[in-house]
This record gives structure tokens, C-alpha cells and sequence, in this order.
């Protein structure tokens, strides 16, 4: 009964399905005054987000235990609310020191500036839900300042790189002997999927929940679940319209596996393809066009969002299209493009004329 509501519902469903009951294991294994704080993000905060927060507060009693010798003795359960207030900001900074090299299970486990800094926000909120509720009255995150962040410059695809990129995809050139073994088999697939990507800049965890009837030919459009749950249209042009038609083809003959009959796109296993699975897709591919650039498919969505801003100079088209709620997020990850325009508008505005 259970595998069949399973199948009833969508991939979002399903995914939320499983990041909840991934939360739940982690609930159980932290303190038992932690459930409380968890609650409480229930109707603010996405799942995938709350087990990124459970996994970093998890961290945190783990560095208590191993490198703070007043909780040696600890268990993870033991911990009480009452403990949050013995530790210190000296502990604190120590904490993330720890986290950028650790040892567990034998590996080295390394985290940068940015991943640093979000288990900090972590801790912060954590901290600040207990010290408002007055269950404790210090929070001594709060003097610990954020980890500086080292921006670094967007990668992205020139378009004669996606242009080669998108050959090799239909091609097989420079693929490896056993590359393209599978390769005559899954290109149609392959050119379908990534052209859709580069095409309209939708996201990865968006491209590989999508159903067969979330495709509307009609329209020229796909219906996606953006980051946060929310409903959005998103069109394509003729390149992809073809691709896509040329795969449905291909996909009328393929019989997936029990509760993944509605995906549109199917792994060699009969399955709905992942997310890891693209992720090598993509990398598969972009060693074929550079070495030199790390090419993930944040990056075909980059390339995108930079072609569309060149071409529109809207950003708000952009952030609109891309499903960025704050136009500050896209002006921020394009920034330097703005400021090209900028430089390049210049002269445009005469004061006398010659």
C-alpha cells in the first residue's frame, strides 16, 4: 500500500517525504530539547534546509564531546539547554577552527570559508530560538565574528564553448572507448536534458523532477517546482522544442521501472535520473570542451542567466526567469556584467555635440 501512494505522488513529494524522514533520524540521535527548536521551523524553513541545520548542530555536540573537556563524559542525549550556557565565545571560535580540518572515521573532513560560515548561521539561530523563549539567557555566538568570505569570479560557458560542448553531447567526440559504449544509446537523452538546462537555466533539482506532462508544446513551455515549493512556467525556445520532441520519441519505447512511469527523464536503470546522475552528465561532457574550467550544471545556469542578461539588459527578466525571489540575489551573482554595461554605456549620453 505504502509503494503505491508513493507513486501517486510527485517527485517533490517524494523528495520532501524523504528529507523528512531523514530529519526524524537526526532527531533522534540529537539532545531530546532540540526536537522543540525543529519545530519550530516547520512552516518557514525548506526540509533539505532543516536537515542542513540538524547535520551542523549534530557537529557541534560531536565537537563538544571530542574536544571540550568538560562534556568528555558526554553522551549525545545527555546534553541539557543548560549546557548551551557553559560554553564560551572562545569556544566558539575554536569550534570553527575545527570544522575547516577533521578527522572522521579516518578522514580527513575539510569545510571552507562559505560552509564555515553557514554552520555559524546555524548555531547563531539555533542560539537566538532558546535565548528568545528564555529557556537560556547567553548566547555567546554572537561574539564571534562571520568568517570572511573570498568572493570568487562566476564560471561560466563562452558560446563557442557551448556550441562544442553541445556538439560533443550529439557527437561523441572525445569521449573515452567506454564512454561511448553507452553513448549511442542515451545521446538523444543526453542532448535533450542539457539543452533544456542551457536553454532555459532552470535548475538541476527542477530538471530531474520533471514529469512528462509538465512539457507543454503548445505553449513552448515546462512547468517547474522552484527551490521553496513554488509553481512556475518557464519557456523554451525552438533548439530545445526540437531536442526535446526528437527524446519523447525515444522515451514512447522505454518502460521505467514501477513508480517512475511519469519522469521525463530515465536513467539506463529504468529509472527517474538523480541529481549525482546529471551532475557526472554534465562533467562527462565539459571535459570534452575545457580542462580548465570545473563546468557543474550551476554552471549551465550561469551561462544562461549571463547569455539572457546580455542579450535582454533586464535584470528583472533575468531574476523572474531564473526563480530568484530578491532581485539582489541576481544583481549580486551578475554584478560584474552590470558593471561592464555601465562601463560600456559611458559615452552614450552626448552633453554637446561635436
Amino acid at each position: 500500500m505504502e509503494v503505491f501512494l508513493m507513486a501517486e505522488k510527485t517527485y517533490t513529494e517524494q523528495q520532501n517525504i524523504k528529507y523528512k524522514k531523514k530529519l526524524n533520524d537526526l532527531l533522534d540521535i540529537l539532545p531530546d530539547f532540540c526536537t522543540q527548536y525543529f519545530d519550530s521551523l516547520e512552516f518557514n524553513k525548506q526540509p533539505r534546509t532543516k536537515i542542513a541545520y540538524a547535520m551542523d548542530i549534530k557537529g557541534f555536540f560531536e565537537f563538544l564531546i571530542e574536544c571540550i573537556p568538560k562534556f568528555s563524559s558526554y553522551a549525545m542525549k545527555d546534553f541539557k539547554p543548560s549546557d548551551l550556557e557553559k560554553i564560551d565565545g572562545t569556544d566558539i571560535t575554536r569550534y570553527l577552527r575545527h570544522v575547516k580540518l577533521y578527522k572522521k572515521n579516518g578522514r580527513d573532513i575539510t569545510n571552507s570559508e562559505s560552509a564555515a560560515k553557514r554552520k555559524l548561521c546555524a548555531l547563531r539561530r539555533f542560539y537566538e530560538y532558546y535565548c528568545r523563549y528564555e529557556i537560556i539567557s547567553l548566547n555567546p555566538t554572537i561574539k564571534v565574528d562571520m568568517p570572511k568570505i573570498h568572493e570568487k569570479a562566476i564560471i561560466r560557458m563562452e558560446p563557442n564553448e557551448v556550441a562544442e560542448f553541445l556538439d560533443n553531447v550529439e557527437s561523441g567526440n572525445k569521449l573515452t572507448k567506454t564512454q561511448l559504449q553507452s553513448h549511442e544509446k542515451l545521446k538523444t537523452r543526453d542532448l535533450a536534458l542539457l539543452t533544456l538546462m542551457l536553454g532555459t537555466g532552470i535548475r538541476v533539482s527542477e530538471c530531474v523532477g520533471l514529469d512528462i506532462n509538465d512539457v507543454d508544446f503548445d505553449n513552448d513551455r515546462i512547468r517547474v517546482i522552484r527551490k521553496g515549493g513554488s509553481e512556475s512556467f518557464v519557456y523554451f525556445g525552438d533548439e530545445v522544442r526540437e531536442a526535446l520532441l526528437n527524446y519523447l520519441e525515444e522515451r514512447k519505447n522505454l518502460t521505467p521501472d514501477e513508480g517512475h512511469e511519469n519522469a521525463l527523464f530515465i536513467s539506463a536503470k529504468k529509472k527517474r535520473l538523480c541529481v549525482r546522475s546529471v551532475e557526472l552528465l554534465v562533467k562527462k561532457y565539459a571535459q570534452t570542451v575545457t580542462t580548465v574550467k570545473h563546468i557543474t550544471p550551476h554552471k549551465l545556469r550561469s551561462t544562461y542567466g549571463t547569455n539572457l542578461y546580455q542579450e535582454s539588459q533586464d535584470i528583472y527578466l533575468v531574476a523572474d526567469v531564473l526563480g530568484h525571489k530578491d532581485v539582489n540575489t541576481t544583481r549580486k551573482h551578475y554584478a560584474e556584467i552590470v558593471e561592464e554595461n555601465k562601463r560600456s554605456a559611458r559615452n552614450i549620453v552626448k552633453l554637446r555635440k561635436d
